[in-house]
């Protein structure tokens, strides 16, 4: 939309989102057009036709293996290297002998630098979407941004602070033999913190797109890719919650349940990450 456009918007006809959050406007120019607005849609530059209707999801895939100009595209990859990562070191801990040259626990720290990569592009795309009002982008690039009334931001800075205790929680989980006091403080702490962020943020990314905190929108690939992180993030924080170390010894099932939770945490945060793809494929074709 140019400048002088922006300045026709004459009322705002309909709002929807999940209260107390605005996630779908939509609004009357002067002329008499109508605009339909969305956050997630703006905020990621896709367009408003759903991506399965400009073309199959098999087209979308191919076309989105290889786009490095997009910043789209460099999410979900960066973050579907840090789903990988996870479930490897889940995998790798549920062994029943440890590898001696890939143990996991430094394995789970190397999967939390690319979520927070990835975590920090989201973020800073988020704080430097146009103004849901005149479309008018910032001026300048902003690092980290402050809008606590945007759904989409919100998501993406808790989850940013999310993935920051991750890595924490990974870095002190690679020093063995700490006493189950420290165990608690050092990294089942961070673990349980970041998991609860997580959470938030994925059941706030859910509702955005779904305009409601909750709908079931099956043929929708936003649908998709926030309904299989927000299954992610449910998964995470029952592994957090295992993963509590008390002063009596646990029995070791529960110990394996936490590991195995972290694995099926690391399979939805790849499904999703995986299908942010083709949704990027989807917003390069809308502005083509």
């Amino acid at each position: 939309m140019t400048t002088r456009e922006s300045t026709i918007v004459l009322r705002v006809l309909e709002q929807r989102g999940p209260w107390p959050f605005i996630s779908r406007r939509l609004h009357q120019r002067a002329d008499g057009a109508l605009r339909v607005w969305q956050s997630r849609h703006q905020r990621k530059g896709l367009g408003l036709l759903e991506p399965l209707e400009i073309r199959p999801l098999r087209v979308l895939f191919r076309l989105g293996l290889w786009m490095p100009g997009e910043l789209n595209w460099w999410i979900g990859t960066v973050f579907a290297l840090g789903s990988f990562l996870f479930a490897l070191g889940s995998v790798l801990a549920l062994l029943p002998a440890p590898v001696p040259w890939l143990p996991a626990n430094p394995v789970f720290f190397a999967g939390s630098i690319p979520f927070t990569i990835a975590a920090y592009l989201q973020l800073f795309q988020a704080a430097n979407a146009s103004d849901p009002a005149t479309g008018a982008k910032p001026r300048r690039p902003i690092l980290l941004g402050w809008r606590l009334r945007d759904i989409g931001w919100l998501s993406c800075a808790l989850q940013f602070v999310g993935t920051l205790l991750f890595n924490v929680n990974t870095f002190d989980g690679m020093h063995a033999d700490l006493p189950w006091w420290r165990q608690d403080v050092a990294i089942w702490l961070p673990d349980f913190l970041g998991s609860v962020l997580f959470l938030a943020s994925g059941q706030l990314a859910f509702a955005e797109t779904c305009h409601a905190w909750w709908a079931w929108r099956p043929r929708s690939l936003a649908w998709w890719v926030t309904f299989t992180n927000l299954l992610g993030c449910i998964a995470f924080m029952t592994s957090a919650i295992l993963a509590y170390v008390p002063r009596a010894p646990l029995p070791a099932i529960v110990a394996v349940l936490s590991v195995v939770f972290t694995l099926l945490g690391a399979i939805g945060f790849f499904a999703g990450s995986v299908l942010m793809l083709p949704e990027a494929s989807a917003a390069r074709e809308a502005r083509n």
